[in-house]
């Protein structure tokens, strides 16, 4: 057998002659089908991800009816296969009867018919091998496969059958997923249940007379991870199920399976024992076809809360060995036969660190006594028994100290916890036999704060990092934290579909992946519309964690960054409501939940801290007004819990009551507070009398002067931007302020001229170019109202300089990294737009994502974005990343920067990170909490005009999101600058 390095490197080489080659084989291997060779169509795993559906409502070419006029077929499974597989037969046979509206027969032996499913696996089932054994079919194509399913329509299989449609799977799980692929294609959603996404019912559903099959997966297991369950999950669990019982999984395991997985790690905080709270969980996991598994920190098949119970004594391996490995032992046994993958090494008690520095010995005996265990109570060599390592925070110290485990021994790589991977395996080291896993993450507890009530997830950066953990030759096993599953039920299809084949879905894919999702809950119409709101939704949830923002987040006076941001939010919730509104009633409660919810309650949130910030700002302002946010920060903070409310009590009859529980406002730390908490708010007793104050946006700051408050002059007018800015004047009495806005200049407009307010009301300033005397350089404006009068200048750029590119604005060029103007491949280095990925638009990276490191020379990778400045002088540049963290484990990755002929500037974003992202460096905190890397360059002396930012690729997996010029007038805000006109 090939190793792995093998694979690795030749996989790319030969998989599409390898497919090729194989659809053919399947197209001929079974006998009583050749008049299916001129027609065949098959699915493999090479297929295009947007590939044709098995299915069709008409029957054309000896089509097969899995519904015909409102009569489904009847399914035929032996009594003999898998429980399993009869056991999700059932569940067939009920999408059957919601697609048609009758049920069909779930038969054990052949009865007369036209037209029979039969269901069966290779070897197991008694009904396949006479098909096989008659020469019906033949079994090469499925013989030692990894959870391959063929779908093969066969004349004649049995005397008093006319037709059937055989659905075979190499194994229990290839059978299974032969039904659930036809259930999805149907129209039965993985979330029918768990999204109450309804079924729509057709009158014909047929498969098209070909060969169908999905191959086997790319990668062995595939699975997730259920966790910080409490207060959400556990709650609603108690009073839908009475506990994390067999009911609640068996759940659990239909949506792991629909869904084309096949691993989990069960819930596991206190009180949770999953092996013993009801001892039909793992052997009903193990009728399904769910490998169980346990967590990072908790080897052998025990689980957390089970230490407590035992008594064994303190969980230290130095001094309490022998009651410790008693202990396992009792894992081990209980196991019994059950496919499971056996979890080695120990940590500390409550997931911690097991000591005070790195005990390699210590772990290393662990570990071997670990496997002496296992080949005990197995009673066979312990490689024969499926077994992982987990890297997890500080274990990855181990690793990278030199420490290795047996070859056998699957490797579980970790993300830091926040979808950064920290880690991957060296090229030298693909030949390792166990492989390689990751441990990804939706939510987590723990610092810098714990996120875990909304999906903050965008599948677009899940993509690019498994994407490069893939290449890495990380293909064994991925797994993913979900914390309470609900609601990352999107993000939660998207691992698990590209797990099943990373190479089907490339960065182009990622918008069509979400219309294909939204296709599948909600049918065709408005699928576009839909699908760009659940991206949009997603990327501004994302930019911070829901329990992260504050009221000073984004900035309320520069780049009008708070109002921006609101304003994102409302049109896309308008947008919503307008689709919500018009949807059959039967699918609002899926769409709210999976769309609608996460935006409407997002948008409010967002209101309620910019609400508290202004009010805590116009507090310092004497505003009026700031009584006025008071009122609107308490409105938004209960009004939080009126949309959970209507989540919990009314939508879909209150069956997700408490699953959107989890505390979300007022963190003071990493940890959540026990309830939600608004944030302070002030009130003023304002003065009696109207009195003026004003604000000039962006305007000249000086002592007296801060964020435009009475700034006596705008910033500086040009005719190429065309800018509006404008004067908020407000109110700092309770009297109505009267007010006056005058120009003294023709050519400056106003959008209104006095006014009456209580509060604030802004004017707009534009110029008129075209009445604009030749060579002026300013105007201005007077402002009276109440007593007061203010002048305030307007100045002008007087000239027009040529310009070509991003254009220079506010004293900054903004740059998206995704609008080059050029770019430069080599032969084995692509640049790759991912869409939609990071805080604002989409981001640029290279592929492959295992690409050599390379020098720079006329043939390395490159982007050029033209840019114009309007005076000489010194340049920074502040390189927005994506968080990427040092996964070479070397002195950092790299790339490259200049401004036109300069020396390139060599970039390592990881310098200075010298302290592990477990222990939470600042470097760290700052990157998880603002979703973004800034690495900064100084370009010295560059001359006013037009010019080229160039950026070479030195290192794979770093990602480009955005680029700001700073020309001397950069202000603080949280997303940076918008990005600048572009002239051709």
């Amino acid at each position: 057998m090939l190793n792995k390095i093998c694979n690795h490197t030749f996989r790319k080489i030969y998989v599409s002659i390898f497919f090729a080659l194989c659809s053919i084989s399947v197209a001929t291997a079974f006998q009583d089908n050749s008049d299916l060779l001129e027609r065949v169509y098959t699915v493999s795993t090479d297929a295009p991800f947007d590939s044709e559906s098995f299915l069709t409502d008409s029957k054309k070419g000896g089509a097969f009816p899995l519904v015909a006029n409102g009569v489904p077929s009847n399914i035929l499974v032996s009594s003999e296969d898998f429980a399993g597989v009869q056991r999700v037969a059932k569940h067939f046979q009920t999408d059957l009867q919601y697609v048609s509206g009758k049920q069909p027969q779930l038969l054990n032996t052949p009865s007369d018919a036209d037209n029979l499913i039969i269901v069966g696996t290779l070897g197991n089932s008694p009904i396949i091998d006479k098909l096989v054994q008659s020469g019906k079919i033949k079994a090469d194509q499925l013989q030692g496969k990894w959870e391959k399913f063929l779908i093969i329509p066969v004349k004649k299989p049995f005397d008093n059958v006319k037709n059937a449609l055989v659905i075979v799977g190499s194994d229990k799980r290839g059978s299974i997923y032969g039904m659930f692929e036809l259930s999805g294609q149907m129209g039965v959603s993985p979330w029918y249940w768990w999204a109450d996404v309804p079924v729509q019912q057709r009158e014909n559903i047929y498969v098209k007379s070909a060969i169908h099959t999905l191959g086997e997966p790319k990668v062995k297991y595939r699975g997730i991870f259920i966790n910080d369950e409490a207060p959400a999950l556990r709650n609603w669990g108690k009073e839908k199920f009475g506990d994390f019982n067999s009911e609640f999984y068996a759940k659990v395991y239909e949506l792991i399976l629909r869904n084309k997985g096949n691993y989990l790690w069960p819930a596991m905080w206190r009180p949770t024992v999953f092996a013993t709270d009801d001892p039909k969980n793992a052997s009903l996991a193990d009728e399904y076809g769910v490998v169980i598994s346990t967590t990072h920190h908790e080897p052998m098949m025990r689980y957390h809360e089970e230490w407590s119970r035992y008594d064994g004594g303190d969980w230290n391996y130095e001094t309490n060995a022998e009651n410790l490995k008693e202990f396992w032992r009792g894992g081990l046994e209980r196991m019994g036969d059950n496919e499971s993958l056996v979890t080695l090494g120990m940590r500390g008690d409550g997931d911690e660190a097991m000591g005070e520095g790195t005990a390699v010995k210590l772990l290393k005996d662990v570990i071997a006594d670990q496997r002496e265990i296992i080949a005990d109570v197995t009673g066979k060599p312990a490689e024969e028994t499926p077994q992982v390592w987990a890297l997890y925070k500080e274990v990855q110290d181990y690793y990278d100290k030199g420490m290795r485990v047996d070859d056998d021994i699957l490797i579980l790589f970790c993300d830091d916890n926040w979808g950064n991977v920290r880690i991957l395996p060296k090229k030298e080291d693909l030949d390792h036999e166990g492989g390689y896993g990751m441990y990804y993450h939706f939510d987590f507890v723990g610092g810098p704060v714990s996120y875990r009530w909304l999906n903050v997830t965008q599948i677009e950066r899940v993509w690019e990092q498994m994407n490069l953990s893939y290449q890495w030759g990380v293909e064994d096993l991925w797994i993913v934290n979900v914390g309470d599953i609900k609601p990352m039920e999107f993000p939660i299809s998207f691992f698990l579909d590209f797990a099943w084949n990373p190479e089907n879905i490339k960065a182009e894919d990622l918008p069509n992946y979400y219309t294909k999702w939204v296709n599948q809950q909600f049918g065709s119409e408005n699928k576009e519309e839909i699908a760009e709101i659940l991206a949009l939704t997603t990327k501004y949830n994302a930019r911070r964690t829901p329990e992260m923002v504050k009221p000073d987040t984004y900035s309320l006076s520069n780049y009008r960054e708070a109002e921006r941001v609101l304003n994102e939010y409302t049109d896309l919730l308008k947008r919503s409501e307008k689709i919500y509104s018009g949807l059959p009633n039967e699918q609002k409660d899926a769409y709210y939940q999976l769309v609608h919810f996460p935006l409407e309650i997002m948008a409010n949130l967002s209101e309620m801290y910019v609400a508290a910030g202004k009010n805590q700002l116009y507090a310092e302002q004497q505003r009026a007004s700031t009584n006025i946010y008071a009122d609107s920060t308490k409105e938004k903070f209960f009004k939080d819990r009126e949309l959970i409310d209507h989540y919990h009590k009314e939508m879909a009859d209150g069956k997700w009551n408490h699953i959107m529980s989890q505390t979300h406002i007022g963190y003071t730390s990493w940890n959540n507070p026990p309830i939600d908490k608004m944030p302070a708010i002030s009130y003023l007793q304002v003065a009696d009398n109207a009195s003026l104050g004003y604000v000039v946006e962006s305007g000249e700051e000086s002592r007296w002067s801060k964020n435009g408050l009475y700034s006596r002059s705008f910033p500086t007018f040009d005719k190429i931007n065309d800018q509006e800015y404008y004067i908020e004047i407000f109110n700092k009495g309770k009297e109505q302020l009267d007010f006056t806005v005058e120009s003294e200049n023709d050519w400056i407009k106003l959008s209104s001229t006095e006014g009456s307010i209580n509060y604030e009301e802004k004017i707009y300033v534009t110029i008129d170019w075209e009445k604009v005397p030749t060579n002026e350089t300013q105007g201005s404006i007077v402002i009276s109202g109440a007593g007061q009068e203010f002048t305030v200048t307007v100045p002008l750029m007087s000239e027009t300089p040529s310009a070509s590119g991003f254009v220079e604005n506010y004293g900054v060029v903004s740059i998206e990294a995704s609008k080059f103007s050029d770019k430069s491949d080599s032969r084995e280095v692509k640049w790759i737009e991912v869409p939609n990925m990071g805080r604002t638009a989409s981001a640029m990276t290279v592929q492959p994502a295992d690409a050599e490191r390379q020098k720079i020379n006329k043939n390395t990778p490159k982007l050029e974005y033209k840019f114009t400045i309007f005076k000489e002088g010194d340049l920074t540049i502040e390189s927005y990343l994506s968080p990427t963290l040092n996964y070479k484990k070397n002195e950092g990755l790299k790339y490259a920067i200049a401004i036109d002929d300069e020396e390139p500037q060599i970039i390592n974003i990881h310098e200075g990170d010298n302290v592990p992202d477990w222990e939470y460096p600042d470097w760290w905190n700052n990157s998880v909490t603002d979703r973004i890397r800034k690495k900064q360059s100084s370009h010295k002396s560059i001359g006013k005009g037009v010019h080229t930012l160039k950026v070479w690729m030195i290192d794979p997996g770093v990602v480009f999101q955005k680029f700001v010029i700073d020309a001397g007038g950069l202000k603080p805000s949280y997303l940076g600058p918008p990005e600048s006109k572009i002239l051709d």
